[in-house]
Parts: C-alpha cells; sequence; structure tokens
C-alpha cells in the first residue's frame, strides 16, 4: 500500500491536525486545525501534499514517488465536489492557490501561485458566471504573470514594463484604476511575451499549470533565498523534510468594494503590546498588501468601515490566542461580504515583544512560566540590551560588504587604523570606528574608546571578537572584502575609503554599510526583570543526576569581567559572580606597561622581581575595585595566560628604537630579546603554568597583590569570594608546584596584615591530556574551569586565528554542521569535558565545574553544559541575559 501523501481540509472535514506539523507543514497543519472543531473557522477547503513528498522529490532528482499523482486526482475531485466546481471548466471554473508552508514558518521565502485554473475559455466562463467581467480579467492577467515568473522563470519585470506600459497610455496610477479592455490587453501582451521567451503559448490545461505550479513549490524549497534564510537562523539543512505544499479553493478580495483582503496581528508584534493591529485593502488580492503594490488601510478603520466583519475578526483572533496559546499572524479574505481565514501561525516578533508577551500571556492565565521562558530565543534578548540600527535606514542605506558577525550591536564612526589614533581622536570628542587587519592586546585601549571593530581576519573567537564582547563593543570580524592599500586607505570591492571616512557596522548580522547609518538606543523592556527572575528561579532550583552518576544542584550563570566596569555590567545584567578575570588586559596602562616590558627584557631574577615590583601596588588596586564591586560575589581570578612577545613587539626598525629608548636599553639588545621571544606557534608555546615554572616571580607577584586585596577588603569588612585559576596546565604537578608556591605567599600576606584568609586554587581545563588526567588534577586543585577555546584548538587541531579561510567550506558543504568555536562539539571537547567530570568528581564529588570560554555565551553550548553537570557557566557582561535564560531552558528541557 501506498503511502499516504495527501490530507484533506476544509468544511469541518479534515484528515490531519497540528500534530502533524512536520509532515503538514505549519501552513496546512494550522490550517486543517483551523477547519475542524472546536475552531471550525471559515476556511475554504482544499489539501495538503506532505512534506514527505518534498523529501522524496530531492532524493529522486525531481520527480515525485510513486502514487502521489492517484492520490492527488482524489482529492481534487473531493475538492471539487465540495465547491460544485471542476478545475478547468470552461463555464464555471475552480480556481485554487497553490501554497508552501515548511514546519518552521520562513514568511515569503517560498512560492506561492494564486488564481490557478484560468485560461482563454474558463476567463470567459468566470466572467459571466460572476457577472463581472473585470474580475475575470483582473484575475487573469494576475495568474499569467505569477505563474510565469514563479513556475516557468519568466522575469518578473518584463511583466511589470506591459502593465507599466499600459497604465501610462491609459493615464491612470493604480492597478484598480485599469479597465477591463485595459486588462485585455495586458493578458494578450503577456501571452506574447511568455511565447517569446518560452518558445511556447502559456498552458491552457488546467491540471498541466497544477502540477507545474506544485512542481515550482518545492523547487522553491531550495532557492537561494529560502537557503539564506535557514542559514541566517540557524535551520539545519535536514533539520526538516522540506515544505509541504497546499492546494486551496479561491476566494476572491478583488471582486469590487465588498471583497477585500488583509494581515493582522493579535498584537503587536514590534512591542508586544495587547492590541489587535494590522493592514488590509478592499478590492485587492493577498499579495497586493504583501508586495506594497498599494498603500493599505489601518485594520482599526475596518471597524468604521465594516463593523461586521471587524467583529467577527475579533472575535477569531482572541479564539485562535486561547487554542494556540500565542501571538497568531493571520490572513484573510472577504469576499463580497464573507470573512475566509486563509493562514494562521505564531507570529514573528521582536525580542522586546516576545518578552512582553511572555509575562502578559503568564499573567492572563494562557501560559506557565516555564512556557513563557520556552517562548522567547536567547538571542532575541540581545535586542533589548544593545543599540541597533533603525531598519528604516538601513532600507536605504549601501551595503558594501559583511562579514563574521562577531559581537552584536550597531557602531558607526570615522575609519581609523590604529589604536592611538582612535585614543586621540576620541579625545577629541570623535567617534571611530576600529578598522584592523587584527587586532593585538597592544589596541586594547583604542578598542575601547570605537564605536565598532571591524577587522579583515579572524574569526569569532579572535581578539578582537572576545574582547568587543567583553566590552559590548559591536564588531564585524573576518571581512575579507576589506583590502589594507597604505596606511591611510582602505579599498573594499575597488571603492576607495580614506582614514576620517564614516562606516557603519552591524554586530549582529556582520553587515558593513557606507557612510553614517542611524542608531537607536535600546528600549529595555521592564518586563525583562520579571522575565529573567523566572530563568533564576528554575535554575536555582534544578537538580540533575550526571552521567558519572553525581548529582549537581543549580546552574548559575557567571560573568568574564577584567575591569571594574565589566564588574558593574555584570552585576547590572544578573551575573551571579566573575568567573574569569583576566589579568594580562591589566598590563596595559602606564606605569604598569613599561614597568612588565622591563620584567620580559630583564636578564636576571632580581631585575625581574624588582620591575614586578614596581607593578604589584597597581595589580593590588585592580583587584581590589573588581572585587569590592562583585559584593561578595565569587571572583574567579586567571593568572597571567599569554606568552610575553604580546607585551613587547617591535617589527619594524622605528618601532625597535623607539621601545629601546623607552626601556633604557641598547636596540640591538631589545631587538636580540625580542628575538628570542618569538615563537612559531605561541599559542602552544611558553605562556600560562609555563611561564611560572620558568618565571615563578611573575605568579607570585600577581597572588601577593590578590591577597593583599584581599586583606585590604577584608579590615574594612566587605565580604569576599575571591578563587584563584592556573591556566594552560598538562599535568597535575604544575598545579601542584605553583600552589604550593601561592600558599606560601598567602601565609606571608597573612602574616604581615593579620589575616587569616585561604582561597580556592583551582585549574583549567584547555587540553586534552589535561581532561584524560583529571582525577590526577582533581587531586591537588579545588575547582575546574574549562578554557573551551584553547580546548577547541587543540582538540579539532584547527588554529582559531586562522580558521577562517576554510570554515565556511565546512559549513557549507555540511563537513561540520557548526562552527566549532561558536557552538561547543559535543564529540571533541564536549567528550573530553565529560570525561574531565567523570573522573575529576571521582577524586573529589563536589568538584565545582565551570565554562569560561567563548561557548560559556552560546545557548546549544549552554544546554551541553548543562548535561555534562557544571556548575556554571561564564560569559560577557553583554551575554549574561541571554545565558540566564538559556540555561533556564536547558533544564526545561532535560526535564521533559
Amino acid at each position: 500500500m501506498a503511502a499516504k501523501y495527501v490530507y484533506f481540509f476544509g468544511n469541518g472535514d479534515a484528515d490531519g491536525d497540528e500534530s502533524m506539523r512536520a509532515e503538514l507543514g505549519g501552513k496546512g497543519a494550522n490550517l486543517a486545525q483551523m477547519a475542524k472543531a472546536p475552531l471550525s473557522l471559515p476556511v475554504p477547503p482544499g489539501f495538503t501534499i506532505t512534506t514527505d513528498v518534498c523529501q522524496e522529490f530531492y532524493k529522486l532528482n525531481r520527480n515525485y514517488p510513486e502514487g502521489l499523482s492517484a492520490q492527488v486526482d482524489e482529492y481534487l475531485a473531493k475538492l471539487e465536489a465540495a465547491m460544485g466546481k471542476k478545475l478547468g471548466d470552461e463555464n464555471d471554473p475552480l480556481l485554487v492557490s497553490v501554497r508552501s508552508g515548511a514546519a518552521i514558518s520562513m514568511p515569503g521565502m517560498m512560492d506561492t501561485i494564486l488564481n490557478l485554473g484560468l485560461n482563454d475559455k474558463a476567463v470567459v466562463g468566470l466572467a459571466k458566471k460572476t457577472n463581472n467581467e473585470r474580475f475575470a480579467w483582473d484575475a487573469y492577467r494576475r495568474f499569467i504573470q505569477m505563474y510565469g515568473d514563479v513556475a516557468m522563470g519568466v522575469d518578473h519585470d518584463k511583466f511589470e514594463a506591459i502593465i507599466d506600459e499600459v497604465k501610462a497610455k491609459a493615464g491612470v496610477k493604480e492597478d484598480t484604476e485599469l479597465t477591463t479592455e485595459n486588462l485585455k490587453e495586458i493578458v494578450e501582451k503577456y501571452k506574447a511575451m511568455y511565447k517569446a521567451e518560452k518558445g511556447e503559448d502559456f498552458p491552457q490545461d488546467a491540471k498541466k499549470q497544477m502540477w507545474g505550479a506544485i512542481g515550482a513549490v518545492f523547487g522553491s524549497w531550495m532557492n537561494p533565498r529560502a537557503i539564506k534564510y535557514r542559514k541566517l537562523n540557524n535551520i539545519k539543512e535536514g533539520a526538516l523534510k522540506g515544505t509541504a505544499v497546499s492546494v486551496m479553493a479561491m476566494v476572491f478580495g478583488n471582486k469590487g468594494e465588498t471583497s477585500g483582503t488583509g494581515v493582522c496581528f493579535s498584537r503587536d508584534p514590534s512591542t508586544g503590546e495587547n492590541v489587535f493591529m494590522g493592514e488590509y485593502l478592499m478590492n485587492a488580492q493577498g499579495e497586493d498588501v504583501v508586495a506594497g503594490i498599494r498603500t493599505p488601510q489601518k485594520l482599526s478603520q475596518l471597524e468604521q468601515t465594516n463593523k461586521a466583519i471587524y467583529d467577527q475578526l475579533c472575535e477569531i483572533r482572541d479564539r485562535l490566542e486561547k487554542h494556540y496559546h500565542d501571538m497568531q499572524d493571520m490572513e484573510f479574505t472577504v469576499e463580497e461580504g464573507k470573512l475566509f481565514m486563509l493562514q494562521c501561525r505564531n507570529g514573528k516578533r521582536t525580542g522586546a515583544a516576545a518578552v512582553k508577551m511572555a509575562v502578559d500571556m503568564v499573567a492572563e492565565g494562557l501560559i506557565t512560566k516555564e512556557q513563557a521562558l520556552l517562548r522567547v530565543e536567547p538571542e532575541q534578548l540581545n535586542q533589548l540590551l544593545l543599540p541597533q540600527l533603525d531598519k528604516d535606514a538601513v532600507k536605504k542605506a549601501i551595503e558594501i560588504a559583511s562579514g563574521l558577525n562577531a559581537s552584536p550591536g550597531a557602531g558607526c564612526g570615522q575609519i581609523v587604523f590604529t589604536a592611538d589614533e582612535a585614543e586621540a581622536w576620541a579625545k577629541d570628542g570623535k567617534k571611530v570606528l576600529l578598522v584592523r587587519k587584527e587586532t593585538s592586546p597592544d589596541d586594547i585601549a583604542g578598542m575601547a574608546v570605537a564605536q565598532g571593530i571591524l577587522t579583515s581576519t579572524g574569526g569569532r573567537t579572535s581578539h578582537a571578537a572576545v574582547v568587543a564582547r567583553g566590552m559590548g563593543t559591536p564588531c564585524v570580524c573576518g571581512c575579507a572584502d576589506v583590502a589594507f592599500k597604505d596606511e591611510n586607505t582602505i579599498v573594499v570591492k575597488g571603492k576607495e575609503y580614506k582614514k576620517g571616512d564614516f562606516l557603519t557596522i552591524d554586530g549582529a548580522t556582520g553587515r558593513v554599510f557606507e557612510g553614517q547609518v542611524a542608531v537607536k538606543p535600546a528600549a529595555i523592556s521592564g518586563d525583562l526583570e520579571t522575565f529573567l527572575g523566572w530563568a533564576d528561579e528554575v535554575r536555582n532550583a534544578s537538580v540533575r543526576t550526571t552521567a558519572s552518576g553525581k548529582t549537581v544542584k543549580g546552574f548559575n550563570v557567571l560573568a568574564n569581567g577584567d575591569t571594574p566596569q565589566n564588574a558593574k555590567d555584570a552585576f547590572r545584567f544578573g551575573a551571579m559572580g566573575i568567573g574569569l578575570c583576566r589579568t594580562e588586559h591589566m598590563f596595559f596602562d602606564e606605569p604598569k606597561l613599561t614597568a612588565f616590558q622591563k620584567m620580559i627584557v630583564s636578564d636576571t631574577t632580581e631585575q625581574r622581581k624588582e620591575n614586578l615590583a614596581k607593578i604589584l601596588p597597581y595589580q593590588q588596586k585592580d583587584f581590589y575595585e573588581i572585587i569590592k564591586t562583585m559584593e561578595g560575589r565569587p571572583v574567579t581570578i586567571r593568572l597571567l595566560d599569554p606568552p610575553l612577545n604580546e607585551f613587547i613587539q617591535a617589527e619594524s626598525d622605528g618601532a625597535a628604537a623607539a621601545l629601546a629608548t623607552k626601556l633604557g636599553m641598547d636596540k640591538a639588545a631589545l631587538v636580540a630579546k625580542v628575538a628570542a621571544l618569538d615563537e612559531h606557534n605561541p599559542m602552544l608555546g611558553h605562556r600560562g603554568c609555563r611561564l611560572a615554572i620558568t618565571y615563578p616571580e611573575i605568579y607570585e607577584m600577581q597572588v601577593e597583590a590578590i591577597a593583599r586585596a584581599t586583606a585590604q577588603l577584608d579590615k574594612e569588612g566587605v565580604k569576599h569570594d575571591v578563587r584563584i585559576m592556573i591556566p594552560n596546565v598538562v599535568t597535575y604537578k604544575e598545579v601542584e608546584q605553583i600552589r604550593a608556591q601561592a600558599e606560601a605567599v598567602i601565609a606571608a600576606v597573612n602574616k604581615d596584615c593579620g589575616t587569616s584568609l585561604a582561597f580556592q586554587i583551582g585549574s583549567m581545563v584547555e587540553f586534552p591530556r589535561t581532561a584524560l588526567s583529571a582525577d590526577k588534577v582533581a587531586s591537588v586543585a579545588d575547582f575546574f574551569s574549562f578554557g573551551s577555546n584553547d580546548l577547541t584548538q587543540t582538540t579539532f587541531g584547527f588554529s582559531r586565528d586562522d580558521y577562517g579561510k576554510f570554515i565556511n567550506s565546512y559549513l557549507d558543504q555540511r563537513v561540520l554542521e557548526d562552527d566549532p568555536f561558536a557552538t561547543l562539539d559535543a564529540d571533541g571537547p564536549g567528550a573530553l569535558m565529560e570525561i574531565a567530570e567523570a573522573k575529576g568528581r571521582g577524586v573529589k564529588a563536589d568538584l565545582h565545574l565551570g565554562i569560561c570560554g567563548e561557548h560559556g555565551g552560546d545557548p546549544a553550548s549552554i544546554a551541553l553544559c548543562y548535561k555534562i553537570g557544571l556548575n556554571y557557566v561564564s560569559c560577557s557582561p553583554f551575554r549574561v541575559p541571554l545565558a540566564r535564560l538559556a540555561g533556564a531552558q536547558a533544564v526545561i528541557k532535560a526535564s521533559k
């Protein structure tokens, strides 16, 4: 027996329903549900061909599975019986629409064809039957244009040129002003142009038309805009079977002034306000509203002109919201005073609207708090927290390039090419956009004052991306179209842009625009605090058992922060503490930088200690302010991580001379020292705890600064919870040795300050060996923090600074499903994290585990971290709200 490929809807006789969304698509499932009890809404009858056919269509090289034709004939006959009309009948033709609809709504991305079934004879019969000749010919010209464009690939503009020509000759501006004779002329010209383009007459067989339209809709599943939409919305190829096709009896909004069509929303999709809104046109078809051919009227006006229809729509709005428990996007047509519903779906909405609707619907008793938390996409919260480009301004803007959307928000400023220029221009009150091939820690000051950052190389975990996210600064990375001509000029696709020219970037999309595009400040919803409070409740109450059999309670969100301002932002956005305080960013202010550079070029331990002693009071002040800001919440401070050559660079002869003068040393000696520091692969070189093994005095100074800052706060009666973290560990002996050194320093500070401080000292897990030997590391570490950037890099063998050259090819060809530096890979780093969890807690059952890499702000990665059994995730301050919500969603989904 052949598989069932076709389902009927309409007249209360639907053999499908909303539970079959995967097979019928959102449109088909909702049409079936609206048609049957208890909703029983006025839906024109029709049938839906399932997404299974779309899947087979592509497997069979764009051919249909066996048995489909017979089923379509059966259900077409059923539709004809319901309507009392026949497809292609010369005297009273049945006309149908052929519409797309996937399980996940993709508005406007796939194709639709209306008025199908008309031909040269049927149009005459339709005119007689309806006693409305103008309507019949208007429907025919619409059908030829839509079918020719969508199904047969005839250029849409060629149809538009013809209609514009006839309108000009007739002296009219609007389509509605065209006479019947005008429309007949258009039809003849359309058919002649079609024949010239296709080498054959426009098809007159209605059945052939129907199959042509069905094929066009299935074909549109793989059109460029649908593919792009799925990519932008992270809908994986293979996650859906494809599109369904719904064949529905036409109802006509273009039968005169008693007919019309419109689109409406049960709540405002922009603000979330509980108001019925929409637009409609009289004497029009749906394409007129969507395409903007005519200026529609506000739905509220319909109450004045046709209160009966408006009241009926209001009643349907309420019934649909109560049934679907969500805001509905609806399409309707009024045919000679009778209302028909053509579609309903959960409506798209802004982040602010999503939060407001969720909170309001809980208050209204429509949904639970848990359902509300699942109703909002975590990434939508970014819209509430960061400035964004004005949508109307973007429509008029000139897009010149695109790169990786590394840090969300809108940034507009004058181009500068160095951090020094950024600082200098910003001091003069100018808004600047820092444009670099790549950034380094030396650029931190310039990055801090920039409105946005644009780099031609690097990925989402490059220095520019990581630092920008931490700052909440918009950033677009890896924009390969940006070429550097000289120190004052970049070239983008052949056009030059000079220092001082304005550019605008959209860090949420990766788009780059010429000139100044208006930016709107974010409007923070008053409902956001309530909403995220529910997320915190869910996470705090969570209990789960890990794969290793350990029970873990709660799931916290911390922030990565290196400055008091970061800490304040983290606190403001609801972080429970600082999960990663990078100390290296603290060395770039003077006089710390000079002292640190002198330490690097020192020849003896004594010289190094002398210069480190000059830095100590400044480090102490940095730590004091951050710890104080967090008011007793945990602050995890990572000891120095990057290689020393990042702090002392003298690539040119001039730079070497200037640095030598600054440090008071011979240039040749400096050049030799810099050469000695150079490494072929510094990310795997002399960095992190390896520096402490070689030069223990560096970490000893940092630990002393931490201890003295904490002792000072202790005496002031300020609460504190400070943890010290050792980076780049590959063996427990590193932790054992550095811990002993740190505890000796802490003991000395306690003696000197009269305190009794004790600190948790933990290890980062950034390399496969560390994870595989986690039981040994746990014996000498109080906690683990997974540095997922390096763990991904060393597990995959991908350089995170260079992988941008090939990752898009991997993703486009589905060699990898996700960018592993954006979403934590469960089979690689994730599997190693599970091993580390099991081995570590096998030694210490209460071992505290967290993640501080960039994945801590990615919803899918957060869900994996919850599953593995981590106690917390840590992310940039501006992603804390997202992480709070994503963590709660992980808890809710895991409990189902």
